[in-house]
């Protein structure tokens, strides 16, 4: 089956499954894992702009789309000619059936399951018992945060972070007077890639916080991506509960 893939994290969990690049034939510019792979995948623009023509120059058997990362009406002109498979993932269930049901369409149930299982595993072992409250930024110019009905939300509860916009949906936009409950401040690497300097820029509102950035992949890229970052969540949690404990 040829294959044009939408969405970043759903390229990466496509090659996780066992595809190859005769499989996987077109991909956006923000679709950068396994980086070995996708080099040799066309481009057929960015999850906001498809070049429609491109694809069809591609000819895929199937397109994989996503409801928030793409753009709706780009995705029905597709839907008029291609087979269009549209994924919706909020939540740890959503990205569960999401890899099941890619293995079974693609025939790698067991790989899917292996991959599943890993992501419950390291969920279940990298939680704090400590209640600890955040706030997680995505944007910069204006402030901008995550509500309770987001993937990345679910990842900071299950690993035992409370949302201090839990209350809100989402992807609001806030002030520094906000943030005034939050025990840690986490400023995401993507979609804005927030630098030292902007640390530095909260620092002048709250010295005594901690503030720091994280890997925005770890906290976003539903599909595989999460089974990969079991080290990366421990030592996370564990520079938090440093400056908890001190």
């Amino acid at each position: 089956m040829k294959i044009v893939s939408l969405v970043p994290s759903i390229t990466e969990a496509l090659f996780d499954l066992g595809l190859t690049e005769n499989e996987v034939i077109g991909r956006t510019k923000f679709c950068i894992h396994p980086q070995d792979k996708v080099k040799n995948v066309t481009v057929i623009g960015g999850t906001k702009n498809i070049n429609i023509e491109k694809i069809k120059a591609l000819q895929p058997g199937l397109i994989l789309a996503n409801k928030e990362e793409n753009i709706k009406e780009q995705v029905e002109a597709l839907m008029k000619d291609y087979k269009v498979m549209v994924t919706n993932v909020e939540t740890i269930e959503d990205n569960y059936y999401l890899l099941k049901n890619l293995g079974n369409l693609l025939g790698k149930e067991e790989r899917a399951q292996l991959f599943n299982l890993k992501i419950y595993e390291i969920l279940n072992q990298t939680k704090i018992e400590n209640n600890i409250k955040v706030a997680y930024l995505i944007w910069n110019n204006p402030y901008m945060t995550i509500g309770a009905d987001t993937f990345i939300h679910r990842i900071l509860s299950e690993i035992g972070f409370e949302n201090i916009f839990k209350n809100k949906t989402r992807y609001p936009t806030i002030t520094t007077e906000d943030l005034s409950e939050a025990d840690v401040i986490m400023l995401s690497s993507e979609p804005f890639p927030f630098k030292e300097k902007h640390i530095a820029e909260l620092k002048t509102v709250y010295p005594e916080k901690k503030i720091m950035i994280v890997d925005g992949e770890a906290f976003s890229w539903y599909g595989t991506h999460i089974a990969k970052c079991g080290n990366y969540f421990k030592e996370m949690l564990a520079e938090v509960l440093m400056v908890q404990q001190s």
